[in-house]
């Protein structure tokens, strides 16, 4: 076979035409656009995640140790209650009972406000028996004091 041959050519130009075919296709194509596109947003809403996770985490750790001095506060507070107590001579169970507010639940708190009756309405409310600012205060003497004209 000769190298200059038509044939040695077509076979070359089909090889090449496939190159450029894919080659074209790959950087021409709108789903490649897209897919890259997309692909590009999830890399950076990943980013954005990771950001948001440490950010979270070094906020709930800001809070942790706000949470911890609060209550090494509050046990120096109440050991220097203790320490006042004795210096006053009084006792400490009277102190405890007055003051513990461990065993008070959010449960009973709202269970003895819903027990509690409601409020009395007030006499000069519109609660329909006579208060002065009821719809008919004042009409009803002057309806029976009044004759009705005589009909014809």
């Amino acid at each position: 076979m000769d190298a200059s041959s038509p044939l040695t050519y077509a076979v070359i130009g089909f090889i090449v035409g496939l190159i450029v075919g894919v080659v074209a296709f790959r950087l021409f194509s709108k789903s490649q656009r897209e897919a890259a596109s997309m692909h590009q947003k999830l890399l950076e809403r990943e980013h954005q995640i990771a950001e948001m996770k440490s950010s979270v985490g070094s906020h709930l750790t800001a809070i942790y140790r706000r949470l911890s001095n609060i209550r090494d506060e509050a046990n120096q507070l109440e050991l220097q209650l203790k320490e006042d107590a004795e210096e006053w001579n009084i006792r400490d169970a009277a102190i405890q009972t007055s003051l513990d507010l461990s065993g008070i639940d959010s449960t009973q708190e709202q269970q003895i406000t819903a027990d509690a009756t409601p409020p009395a309405t007030p006499r000069d409310y519109a609660d329909g028996k006579g208060g002065t600012l009821s719809e008919d205060f004042g009409l009803k003497g002057n309806e029976a004091a009044t004759p009705q004209p005589p009909r014809y």
